[in-house]
Order: structure tokens, then C-alpha cells, then sequence
């Protein structure tokens, strides 16, 4: 099967969150809205942290957005945002129709997970949602999560990024920028 790349001008809209200090209650979500490697847009909304609202939040700031018709997929760093507080990538297609992929550097510890997991509020909930999210895949050299895209398609898209796909490195810069002054670390 033919591995489907994103057409010229497709944009494609990378969130990650900001980062957050132990005694934060709520945390800064950037998005970027990327085409082509230029910039359309930027959207911010915020979650609690450990909490369990980001699906709803994330998709509330998607579908509220004048980029949700243009946009052709959604790709987050991970599908844990503001420390444990999960993001159900099937709700999040579900709500936005656009396909999902969460991406991270290295395959999650799930052992490692549920153990950090039986510190904060809700668990049984968080692990239902990282279930439904399905296994990692390998992709390049990053794992992801998929909902609503096959592992080639999002292949596909992940190629024609070399690194962290670029909305998401820009959505870690900007959140970067304004909790601390200035960016720093990788997404």
C-alpha cells in the first residue's frame, strides 16, 4: 500500500502543552496551525493539571477555531497533556472529525505509567483512556498513537517532517516562551 503524503498547502494542527511548575493548578495548551512550514495561526486554551478535562478542552478550542474546515489532521506530543491529564484521542476525532496522532520520542513504560498513575485522581478512568487510544506504532523514529488514520497514511504525514513534526516543535516553543521568557528543551 501506497504511503499517502500530505498535499501542498494541507495544514496540519500540532499541540503540546507548556511547561508547569509542581504547584500549578491549570496549564497552558498551545496549538499551531501549520501549512506547508508557515505558520497560519496559533490557539491556546488551558487544563487542569492531572486533571481530566483535555479532551474536552482541546477539542472545544478546535472546533471553535476558523482553521477547523481547513485543517487535515491533529497531531499532539503524547496523549498526556499537564502531567496525567489524559487526552482520549478517539473522543477527540470523534468531536473535531479530523484524524488524530499522538506522537512521542520513546515507547511508553506502561508498568511505569499505572504506577505514576495510582498518584493522581481518576486512574482507572486515565488507564480506560489510554486503552482506547490503542497501542504505539513505530513510525520513523517516533512511536505513535492513531485514531481515525492508518499507520501508513499517518506515515505518510509524519514523513515529510525530519524530526518532531514542526506544529508541534512551534506549539512546545511558543508555550516555552511565554510561561518561562523563553523556550527551551524539545518536545
Amino acid at each position: 500500500m501506497a504511503v499517502k503524503p500530505l498535499k501542498k498547502g494541507a495544514r496540519v494542527l500540532g499541540i503540546d502543552d507548556s511547561p508547569f511548575e509542581k504547584g500549578d493548578e491549570r496549564v497552558l495548551i498551545v496549538g499551531v496551525v501549520e501549512r506547508d512550514f508557515l505558520v497560519d495561526g496559533v490557539l491556546s486554551t488551558v487544563v487542569a493539571k492531572d486533571g481530566d478535562d483535555a479532551t474536552e478542552r482541546l477539542a472545544d478550542m478546535v472546533c471553535r477555531s476558523r482553521f477547523l474546515p481547513q485543517a487535515k489532521v491533529i497531531m499532539l506530543n503524547s496523549i498526556m497533556m499537564a502531567g496525567f491529564n489524559v487526552v482520549d484521542i478517539q473522543e477527540l476525532r470523534r468531536r473535531t472529525c479530523l484524524p488524530v496522532i499522538a506522537v512521542v520520542r520513546r515507547k511508553p513504560d506502561m508498568k511505569a505509567v499505572k504506577r505514576a498513575l495510582s498518584n493522581v485522581c481518576c486512574a482507572e478512568e486515565k488507564m480506560a483512556k489510554i486503552a482506547r487510544a490503542g497501542k504505539c506504532v513505530k513510525i520513523g523514529s517516533f512511536y505513535a498513537q492513531l485514531a481515525g488514520i492508518s499507520k501508513e497514511d499517518a506515515a505518510g504525514i509524519m514523513k515529510r517532517y525530519k524530526g518532531i513534526p514542526e506544529p508541534i516543535r512551534l506549539a512546545h516553543v511558543i508555550g516555552g516562551g511565554i510561561m518561562r521568557g523563553e523556550s527551551g528543551g524539545k518536545a
